[in-house]
């Protein structure tokens, strides 16, 4: 039976970033849609793993790739809006039990600090 695999994700201002988090993977398969990310692969013990996701918003799937290790298949996907941050990675807003944010390489953007501190006074004002 297949299973999903472990994912982690982060959001950066040009792209998001998957992580499924499979070691020794084999038959590695991603799949780029505009608004979906298909993937698949087994592990040494010939475990199937399987995630689908409908991404939250449009990436260009033309300039998305993945890149494999021996512990995890990593997908960078390009974002069809620049630097409009991601508040998840999956349209629906409902967080499956497989998926989490990669607090790690969470980082707050370049800049953004002033941008929020700007909308805090705006609310303030009101």
């Amino acid at each position: 039976p297949r299973q999903p695999a472990k994912t982690l994700w982060y959001d950066r201002p040009r792209y998001v970033y998957l992580e499924f988090c499979v070691e020794d993977s084999t038959d590695v398969k991603v799949t780029f849609e505009d608004q979906q990310l298909v993937f698949s692969c087994r592990n040494a013990d010939g475990v199937e793993f399987y995630n689908e996701i409908n991404l939250y918003a449009r990436i260009n799937s033309k300039d998305s790739r993945e890149k494999r290790s021996d512990r995890s298949i990593t997908c960078f996907m390009r974002k069809w809006k620049e630097k409009v941050a991601w508040p998840r990675i999956t349209k629906e807003n409902i967080k499956p039990a497989w998926l989490s944010v990669d607090f790690d390489n969470w980082r707050d953007w370049e800049g953004d600090e002033e941008v929020e501190r700007a909308m805090m006074e705006q609310y303030a004002e009101v």
